[in-house]
This record gives C-alpha cells, structure tokens and sequence, in this order.
C-alpha cells in the first residue's frame, strides 16, 4: 500500500490499494459509505457513523478473467448481481478505522484470489490397495450371505 510519508500513520492517506502480482487499484474506484455502526461505542454509537461500507466495481477493474473468476466463487456474499463487490466492518469505534479494515480485507480476498490452484494429477491405485480393497469386498460379501436363510436339506 502506497502511503504520504509526510502524514502520521494514523491519519494516512493511502492512494491506491496494491496487490503484488494481481494489481494495483485507484482508491478513487473504491467508494466508501458511513452508517451507524452497532459495534462498539456505548452511548456514542447512536450520534456518530463509524460502521464503514466499501463498493468496488470488479466487473470493470483491469483484473485477469481467472482472478475474478476465482474471487467470486470465494466470495459468494460479498458479490452483488452487478458485479460489485460489497464489504463492510464495523469492529472499531473510528471510521477511518474501519475503512483501513475494509480496504485491508479486500487487498487479502485479492492476495487469496489470485493464487492458482495447484492441479490435480490422477495417479493409479498400488497394487497393495486394489488387493486390499478386493480382499475387504470379499469378507463384508461373505459376513452379508451369512445372514441369509439356509437350506438344510
């Protein structure tokens, strides 16, 4: 994440959200909403908006088809029908708080997005397996006619 260094850390700006690898995102694409958080904050809850909402649009952003592909089936919940991305947070008592925290779970979602899946290589049962296999068939068969009627003649 791209910082101002002449800023504090607590009031930081941050210009744009970068993914290494994935890519790198304009906070001008990201809007934020406030609302009324019911988190923490006792009486002050109900006078201030701290619970922070961010909407990006993933349809549009400059991501690979796989890496959104791969976010919308680990995000289900977090998609909307047009194709954006909804996350909120409301665990602390600031909004600029909860924004970094809503920022920061996009930028990990991104991270685990990206990551390909290793594919899978079929291989072929040993031959200890398939005779163990057979040889277990072979007794529950035997244990199952057991129990059926006899002929005693």
């Amino acid at each position: 994440m791209s910082t101002n260094p002449e800023e504090s850390n607590t009031s930081a700006k941050i210009l744009q959200l970068v993914v290494p690898g994935v890519i790198s995102i304009p906070l001008s694409e990201i809007k934020v909403t406030y609302t009324h958080s019911s988190g923490p904050g006792g009486q002050n809850v109900n006078k201030t908006s701290s619970k922070a909402r961010i909407r990006w649009n993933i349809s549009a952003s400059a991501l690979a088809p796989d890496v959104v592909a791969r976010f919308r089936t680990l995000y289900p919940s977090w998609m909307t029908e047009d194709g954006e991305v909804v996350i909120s947070n409301q665990e602390y008592r600031d909004a600029p708080k909860n924004r970094a925290a809503c920022i920061e779970k996009l930028r990990e979602a991104l991270v685990k997005a990206s990551i390909r899946p290793k594919p899978r290589i079929p291989t072929k049962p040993t031959r200890g397996s398939v005779l163990r296999r057979l040889a277990a068939k072979k007794r529950h068969s035997a244990k199952k006619r057991d129990r059926g009627r006899r002929d005693f003649e």
